[in-house]
């Protein structure tokens, strides 16, 4: 299974593209989640549009919804959302493969910023496995139970020095301390000498 994977900001779509994401989304969100809700909102024009094709037809998405796009614009963060692998087309990776990819452009593109989810709850799981922490509690939306996820980066810690280090580096400035003394009295040696 061959899996091509693109990002485009909402401009660089055409028309059949964005018929198969809408296509997409309604078909897992709306139809097979039983949920009805309004999937097409204003923030797909600043979203970039991750989509995964095998063969030309596609079979998994997601957006990336820039650092202070959306709700009142105070956001900091990156944020991905509409997740989704088509039905035959699940359990073969491409959900990680998708999501792997949408933190990596995360950071390329924004920094080394948490990154923002809202997952579905049953799919926690598969969300911690790709480093995402659960924060706050369990809330529903449009129907369905939702929880606040996010990405830290981790900070590097400064690796103490340990004792035997800080003593080999005094030790060793010290001795080229000295040959560098010998070596001056030498030359001031050989100086009078001549």
């Amino acid at each position: 299974m061959t899996v091509k994977y693109t990002i485009k900001g909402f401009d660089e779509l055409s028309a059949v593209d964005i018929y198969y994401i809408l296509q997409a989304r309604s078909q897992v969100f709306v139809v097979e989640q039983h949920c009805v809700y309004q999937d097409i909102d204003e923030l797909d024009f600043d979203c970039l549009h991750l989509v995964a094709h095998m063969d030309k037809t596609l079979i998994g998405y997601c957006r990336i919804i820039p650092p202070n796009v959306g709700g009142n614009g105070t956001n900091p963060n990156p944020r991905i959302g509409r997740v989704l692998v088509l039905p035959d087309n699940r359990h073969h990776g491409v959900a990680r493969e998708i999501m792997t990819r949408a933190i990596k452009h995360c950071h390329s593109k924004y920094g080394k910023k948490p990154i923002q989810i809202a997952a579905q709850t049953y799919l926690i799981h598969f969300y911690q496995s790709l480093g995402f922490e659960a924060v706050g509690q369990p809330y529903e939306e449009d129907g369905l139970d939702h929880i606040d996820m996010i990405l830290n980066i981790p900070k590097r810690k400064k690796m103490p020095v340990p004792a035997i280090a800080k003593e080999v580096t005094v030790k060793g400035v010290m001795s080229n301390l000295i040959l560098f003394l010998i070596a001056i009295g030498i030359v001031g040696l050989l100086y009078l000498l001549i």
